[in-house]
C-alpha cells in the first residue's frame, strides 16, 4: 500500500478506536522504537476528542488529517466541540494522585515531539520527528 503525503479521515465519535489508530499509524509500522509511544498518545488524543470534545455524541465525527513530510509525521485531530480553553491545556500531572482526570494531556505531550492547539481548542496537532534509526 502506497502512503500518500496527505490524507484526511472522518472517524465516528466512538470509543472503539483500535482499527482507526492502526490505519493512522501505518507510516510507523517499520519504526518499532517510536511506534508504541506514538500509538499511546494518538489513542489518548482520539479518546479525549470523543469524550471531552464530542461528549460521546454518536451523531458527531472526528476529522483527522495525517501529513507525512520527509522529517515529520503529523496528525491533526479536530472534534465538533467548543474546544478546550487555553488555561486547561496543562501538560503536567494533576496535583492530587487520586484525581479522576488530568493525565491525558500529560500523556499526549510526552508521546509526541511537538503538540499544538488551534486557537479555539477543538483541534490538536501532534507531530513525531522521523529519523533513520527509529
Amino acid at each position: 500500500m502506497e502512503l500518500v503525503p496527505w490524507r484526511e479521515f472522518i472517524v465516528p465519535s466512538t470509543l472503539r478506536l483500535a482499527k482507526y489508530v492502526r490505519i493512522l499509524m501505518e507510516p510507523l509500522q517499520c519504526c518499532k522504537k517510536t511506534f508504541e509511544r506514538v500509538e499511546l498518545g494518538l489513542h489518548e488524543a482520539l479518546v479525549n476528542a470523543v469524550i471531552h470534545g464530542n461528549h460521546l455524541d454518536p451523531t458527531k465525527n472526528l476529522r483527522v488529517r495525517r501529513i507525512i513530510t520527509p522529517n515529520w509525521l503529523i496528525w491533526q485531530i479536530q472534534d465538533e466541540g467548543n474546544g478546550i480553553s487555553f488555561s486547561k491545556r496543562k501538560t503536567s500531572l494533576p496535583d492530587k494522585l487520586d484525581a479522576e482526570n488530568g493525565r491525558g494531556l500529560f500523556l499526549i505531550a510526552n508521546c509526541f515531539d511537538d503538540v499544538r492547539w488551534s486557537k479555539k481548542g477543538n483541534r490538536v496537532q501532534l507531530a513525531c520527528k522521523l529519523s533513520n534509526n527509529n
